[in-house]
């Protein structure tokens, strides 16, 4: 089943190109279901990238999941046209009266700044706060994994001696929890962050479960409240070519970066990349839609809570 999107929202003929299905809300609207409500707060410079990203992988379910995208009134973005954030993004402010099955909260490019010091920090503690008594699942990426982990349970972040960039093989800590049902014994994830959270501060914090890591990029999932939560420190919706981009963007700025790890066939960019992480990804998002949005959620979405 398709995802329900906004009309004209650039991700629907992007994605329509690669022959995957999603509708409009004005097909969507002859459907006599409930779609999945899912708010996404994408904190993401490159928007439409971001939006096109997670489209991807939403869509490939049975369920029919509609999408509202989230904006924050104390950041104003630099790389996204005003008529698009006009267009598609409604203050959170406007949707605070709002439940929803699922939320997806994305990574910034933050995280080198303490977590207080970023413009809108407090913005984003309320909205968090609200997602516990407003979402039945709320899913944290990259930078925002760390940020939630802070928030609600004082997880501290560790800065790296040089960028954790590439894809690197992970393995389940609880290899039957329905979240991994269906991955390999070892799956593969894109990482690009210079900051970390560590195992041993997790485990610290009875109410968190470390569910998967990995030996070179440490820990990618934790789990809260039975699943209310999930923090993923790792970029399972990346595209094939976003880390390609990173590389060449930070090259051309003269900055120092090592080409991403295990991404590039026989490690060499020229003879392009080697994407092994796509059926994980779509396992995720798919797993965590169907056992802790869809089987959670009640009927009367106002019960959420």
């Amino acid at each position: 089943m398709p995802l329900k999107l906004p009309d004209k929202l650039p991700a629907i003929e992007l994605l329509k190109k690669e022959n995957i299905f999603v509708m409009d809300t004005t097909r969507a609207t002859g459907q006599d279901i409930r779609p999945l409500r899912i708010a996404v707060l994408n904190l993401m410079p490159l928007k439409i990238t971001t939006e096109t990203d997670l489209v991807r992988l939403l869509s490939n379910t049975p369920l029919q999941v509609e999408l509202s995208f989230m904006k924050i009134k104390s950041h104003t973005p630099k790389n996204t046209p005003v008529e698009h954030m006009k267009a598609f993004y409604t203050d959170f402010e406007l949707m605070r009266g709002q439940k929803y099955d699922g939320m997806i909260v994305t990574g910034a490019p933050v995280e080198q700044m303490d977590f207080e010091e970023v413009s809108y920090w407090n913005e984003l503690a309320e909205i968090f706060d609200w997602a516990r008594t407003h979402v039945t699942s709320t899913l944290y990426i990259c930078w925002a994994a760390q940020a939630g982990l802070y928030h609600f349970y004082g997880v501290p972040k560790h800065r790296l001696e040089k960028k954790m960039f590439g894809i690197f093989g992970h393995r389940a800590l609880q290899p039957l929890h329905p979240i991994f049902r269906g991955f390999d014994d070892v799956f593969y994830v894109p990482h690009s962050r210079h900051t970390e959270v560590r195992a041993a501060d997790i485990l610290r914090v009875p109410e968190l479960t470390l569910l998967s890591e990995s030996p070179e990029a440490g820990v990618y999932m934790v789990m809260a409240r039975g699943g209310r939560e999930f923090f993923v420190t790792g970029h399972s919706e990346y595209s094939p070519l976003t880390l390609d981009a990173e590389y060449r963007r930070d090259l051309g700025k003269g900055l120092p970066i090592d080409k991403p790890v295990n991404y590039y066939i026989d490690d060499d960019p020229q003879k392009g990349v080697l994407v092994r992480w796509r059926a994980h990804a779509n396992l995720l998002f798919s797993n965590w839609l169907n056992y802790f949005v869809y089987q959670e959620t009640p009927y009367d979405i106002e019960r959420i809570g």
